[in-house]
């Protein structure tokens, strides 16, 4: 088997190819991700169901046929709040305890057309919201993985699966990513389909996922799409030039990690030209805006459940909940600020198109919170491409990710940049070591 004698290769794409060349099997690869899972599972609680029967019957079918797709044979890890009709999907909320979905999420099913083999569902929070789930850090059991796609991020972290979903309406993508040290990204608002993802907010809404290296985001992101293309890392020419971008609410972060971020600014500048970004004024409001639609519209979009199993929710969401209503009156105001700042964007990227901007406000913190996503919420509500970048470290010597961020539809130019400043933060004073297979422009597939 490639990739030593340790486990299954590290990465989807690494994966696909050893099986394609008849180096590995898909049941192979499986029944390895199946032992190292059960290694860690006591202690990370990355899974809420895996169906080992189920997931190497599935990767005897793949190893039986010919290679239907890049993902050929790859297991991957869904977030429980992404459909699977083969696989109980519960929105991590005990009202629907034993759910089986009649169908897969259009996200899921095109990752099977394209070869992939379901290995299970990583846990989320609550409905996707703040509620910490049981999930640990996997280089800390003390502290959390992020959230809400909590699961995903440290089962890829660990290891026990190369790739995995997970969804963001606030941070749920860059803020795990970011504090596990993996590569977390998100498409362009719209770009996935959403249907068959239990939904939290139509306006803030992304499907994302997770991976050891950003080729292997870049063709799960492809594939989800549609439209694989779409999503190939391009070359961004022999300098490009980046806008690094403190944002408005610099102040929030850590000491350590300001000076983390703006170091990793400065090793970029070895591969790109590095030019100071200040968003318009009016971004400054983005936030506040975010928290109001995602408010009203996770109410709108749980009143049944808030109505008929009030006392199956916990605490804090039914608390979120109740207050939310007070949002009302602001929302269309949210919405409107943010179709102002949207017509800024063209501003913003008109001297750099990639923007590197901090993702977190330091390490990840104790387990009993999910972390704060308030360094992600602008970029969510505004659609935005954006991919967190392993690479920067805290004092503890634990995960600090690097939002990459592109002008909407630009997928391609963010990921090539996400790949760029990989390079970059790898070689950084404060590198974080990850497990990644090298970075490289154009196609990243067969």
């Amino acid at each position: 088997m490639t990739g030593g004698s340790s486990g299954p290769p590290r990465t989807a794409l690494a994966t696909a190819a050893a099986i394609r060349a008849g180096t590995t099997t898909s049941e192979e690869v499986v029944a390895s991700c199946l032992e190292l899972i059960a290694e860690r599972e006591d202690e990370l609680h990355a899974w809420v169901h895996v169906d080992a029967e189920l997931a190497l019957a599935e990767a005897r079918r793949r190893d039986a046929q010919e290679p239907r797709g890049p993902l050929h044979g790859v297991p991957v890890g869904v977030k429980d709040l992404i459909d699977t009709a083969d696989q109980p999907t519960a929105y991590g909320s005990p009202i629907y305890d034993g759910h089986r979905p009649a169908t897969d999420a259009t996200a899921v099913a095109r990752l099977r057309e394209a070869g992939a083999v379901i290995l299970g569902k990583t846990v989320t929070t609550e409905f996707a919201v703040f509620t910490p789930g049981p999930t640990a850090h996997p280089a800390d059991p003390t502290r959390t993985p992020g959230g809400s796609s909590s699961g995903s991020a440290a089962a890829v972290a660990a290891g026990g699966v190369p790739l995995a979903l997970g969804t963001q309406t606030a941070g749920s993508v860059v803020r795990p990513a970011s504090f596990c040290g993996v590569f977390g990204g998100k498409a362009t608002i719209g770009a996935i389909p959403t249907d068959g993802v239990k939904a939290c907010s139509t306006t803030l809404d992304h499907v994302g996922a997770f991976g050891r290296d950003i080729r292997d985001v870049a063709v799960a992101l492809g594939v989800m799409a549609g439209d694989l293309d779409r999503f190939a890392p391009i070359d961004l020419g022999t300098r490009p030039r980046f806008g690094f971008c403190r944002t408005p609410w610099w102040d929030a972060l850590d000491a350590s990690t300001r000076v983390a971020v703006e170091a990793g600014a400065e090793h970029l500048a070895r591969f790109a030209d590095v030019i100071e970004v200040t968003l318009p004024p009016d971004f400054a409001g983005l936030v506040d805006a975010q928290q109001v639609i995602m408010a009203v519209e996770l109410r709108r979009n749980l009143d049944a459940e808030r109505r008929d199993h009030g006392d199956l929710l916990s605490d804090q969401l039914r608390r979120y909940l109740d207050e939310a209503g007070a949002s009302a009156d602001r929302y269309d105001d949210a919405l409107a600020l943010a179709d102002r700042c949207r017509a800024q964007l063209t501003d913003v990227f008109a001297d750099a198109r990639v923007v590197l901007a901090p993702s977190v406000l330091g390490e990840a913190p104790p387990i009993d919170t999910t972390g704060d996503p308030l360094l992600c919420r602008a970029w969510t509500l505004l659609g935005t491409p954006t991919t967190s970048v392993p690479g920067l470290t805290g004092p503890a010597g634990l995960p600090i990710g690097t939002q990459v961020i592109a002008a909407p539809g630009e997928d391609a130019v963010a990921l090539a940049g996400a790949a760029l400043a990989a390079v970059a933060l790898e070689g950084s004073d404060a590198a974080f070591t990850t497990h990644r297979s090298g970075t490289s422009f154009g196609r990243p597939y067969p």
